[in-house]
């Protein structure tokens, strides 16, 4: 049985300076301590999924991340581990609890996920251990997996049994809500934008953010337009990249501008709320509504129904606008520009890209180290 602040102190010690993720009793005592703790920033998600990708946001930042979650929470994180931290080879320590493990009684949700867990983690080629069980060895387990890390730059997961880290009483630290934000509306109702015409606008409006785009065709879609070293083109993680500008955003001063789709926004709606109660001042999330599927053959969403503006002011954003011409996208982004954030900019655009439309030409390994090492430098110019 482990303290949880000690294996947190040899943790920084190997420079883990961030982590979030999904509570699982087995790992209360080190939630506990990561929330009360001054040093170790804690971001709670609300989806292991969401967990995984803000802390692939915060690693474009620089920092060294943990992931907590339990075993049964691992299926919803393997989307992102799959087709966000695989292809742009992104690291990070998992802390997964071995609910229903065979042999101990536990509850019938957890038996299929506590005999198949190790497999699923290998079929995923993620290297794991069990977590150790005695002090001493928990440095050298910290660097025998960084050790993984740094040759596969991949994740590496430490398994977790009931018992391994001793008690630890809650904090009283909660994140913090601000008072109530405002929506303003642009809508004029007339004819509507291309999604391409939009991210034009937004291109001449915008040169410095770092910018993280959303899966399918919008990121396509703005590679072709202007490829810029410090655009993040989401190649899979559908629903992710709204948590995975918070986990950048809370971890620069530079703006961070997530470019999102009303299918990906609506998959991962709980985003928001995180965003909301963390309240990144640097984060506008621009939202394109175009009503469908557009990458899979315009399948139409629910979006028609759906007031994102007010969904996001009730989630804690600061400033929220509605648009549906470039003339409004310009006038909302102006005030967005200037609101201390978070905000959301929802824009209702026609379906349908551009041709030919092109896909990044560079892996998504090398996008995601090019943004990390613009983020490094423009951070130390401001230093």
């Amino acid at each position: 049985m482990i303290d949880a602040r000690e294996f947190l102190a040899s943790a920084q010690a190997h420079g883990y300076d961030f982590m979030t993720g999904v509570p699982c009793s087995f790992m209360t005592p080190l939630i506990n301590s990561a929330i009360a703790s001054d040093t170790m920033r804690y971001v709670g998600a609300t989806s292991e999924g969401e967990a995984m990708a803000i802390a692939a946001g915060a690693w474009l930042a620089g920092r060294k991340t943990i992931v907590m979650m339990q075993n049964s929470g691992l299926g919803n994180a393997v989307n992102p581990l799959t087709s966000l931290n695989a292809p742009f080879r992104i690291p990070c320590l998992l802390m997964v609890s071995w609910r229903g493990r065979p042999g101990i009684a536990d509850e019938p949700q957890h038996h299929l996920m506590g005999s198949i867990m190790h497999g699923l983690l290998e079929q995923m080629r993620i290297a794991h251990s069990p977590f150790p069980d005695d002090a001493a060895k928990i440095s050298r387990a910290l660097a025998l997996a960084d050790g993984c890390m740094r040759q596969t730059s991949l994740p590496y997961a430490f398994v977790v049994n009931q018992g391994d880290f001793a008690d630890e009483p809650m904090s009283e630290r909660h994140t913090r809500r601000r008072a109530a934000g405002s929506a303003v509306s642009f809508l004029r109702g007339g004819t509507l934008s291309k999604r391409s015409e939009a991210l034009s606008a937004f291109l001449e409006l915008e040169h410095e953010a770092a910018v993280i785009a959303s899966t399918g065709k919008c990121g396509r879609e703005l590679f072709t337009l202007d490829d810029r070293r410090h655009h993040l083109y989401q190649v899979g993680s559908m629903g992710c990249a709204s948590a995975m500008g918070l986990g950048l955003a809370l971890n620069t001063d530079r703006r961070v501008v997530v470019i999102d789709g009303d299918g990906a926004a609506l998959m991962k709606l709980g985003n928001l709320a995180t965003i909301g109660a963390y309240a990144p001042a640097n984060l506008i999330h621009l939202l394109l509504d175009n009503g469908v599927h557009d990458s899979t053959g315009a399948q139409p969403t629910v979006s028609s129904t759906v007031a994102f503006a007010d969904v996001a002011i009730a989630c804690g954003y600061t400033f929220a606008a509605s648009c549906d011409d470039l003339n409004g996208l310009r006038e909302a982004y102006a005030m967005a520009r200037d609101a201390d954030g978070p905000a959301l900019l929802h824009m209702r655009i026609a379906p349908g890209s551009i041709s030919p439309l092109a896909r990044p030409t560079l892996t998504p390994d090398v996008i995601a180290r090019r943004m990390q090492g613009y983020l490094a430098e423009t951070s130390q110019e401001a230093a």
